[in-house]
């Protein structure tokens, strides 16, 4: 039986508003102010400014604002928490996901695939890396928003010598417009049944400034990729207890991991 305990991940679908920081950390200050008691709060992707080419003009550095805003909410909810930003590291500005814990720490993972439809590979630089961490009990992978379309980069292994799964949930923050909203529902789905893991997928709602519209669709999926909780096109907040005992079971119930194929990554 796992001794693994239960994780509560709180989904927090806002309609990011444009091009306004400081808007944006008032706006979801006020949304997470009633979380504590989670384990992980997940915000949408770029939720400082929305999905913007031109956002790039006024992205921070890890000393900037938002990051401490971070570090600060994690603290008073004595919860993990992350969402993605535009971050400047010296002369590259990268589409940052942000993840806070209560003891000052900020770890971050930047988004590897550009959304070369709209042209964010002309203007942001690519991560090279996958990001892991652990966080009370759990393995996360935290990924954003186009990645979710490049299964490889998503693959969840085993290590056979220490006798466990690379991650037990993996989450994608996103500014995923409605007109591909089929995709999004899919993909989502399939990342968990392929992985053995829970998966979370945290999007926006409203318009942004270039008149796309996001239909939310947010959702907790488990390891049969079962929806655990489904979200509307509307500003929510919802959170969700994932069942550790019950994903180990179905690890030792359906050993695919086993017959899984083996491959590396070229950089």
């Amino acid at each position: 039986m796992s001794t693994q305990p239960n994780l509560q991940v709180a989904m927090v679908q806002g309609a990011t508003r444009w091009h306004d920081p400081a808007a944006n950390r008032d706006y979801y200050g006020d949304l997470i102010a009633p979380l504590r008691g989670s384990d992980l709060v997940v915000l949408p992707e770029t939720f400082t400014s929305g999905f913007s080419n031109e956002a790039i003009h006024s992205a921070e550095d890890m000393d900037g604002p938002t990051v401490a805003w971070l570090s600060a909410q994690a603290r008073r909810l004595d919860a993990a928490i992350c969402g993605s930003v535009q971050l400047r590291v010296r002369d590259k500005v990268y589409n940052r996901l942000l993840f806070a814990t209560p003891d000052g720490a900020v770890r971050h993972y930047d988004k590897r695939h550009l959304f070369r439809y709209a042209d964010e590979h002309k203007r942001y630089a690519a991560g090279a890396e996958r990001f892991l961490l652990d966080w009370r009990g759990w393995r996360i992978c935290p990924l954003v928003c186009y990645d979710l379309r490049f299964p490889v980069w998503s693959r969840n292994g085993y290590d056979r010598a220490a006798q466990r799964f690379e991650y037990d949930l993996v989450l994608y923050v996103a500014n995923w417009p409605s007109a591909r909203r089929h995709a999004w529902r899919t993909l989502l789905a399939a990342r968990a049944i392929e992985n053995l893991a829970y998966c979370v997928g945290v999007n926006r709602v409203g318009y942004d400034g270039n008149d796309l519209h996001y239909s939310g669709d947010s959702v907790v999926h488990d390891f049969l990729g079962q929806p655990l909780v489904e979200l509307g096109a509307q500003q929510q907040v919802v959170t969700v207890a994932l069942d550790a005992q019950a994903l180990a079971a179905h690890r030792e119930r359906f050993p695919a991991w086993m017959d899984a194929d083996r491959f590396a990554l070229e950089p």
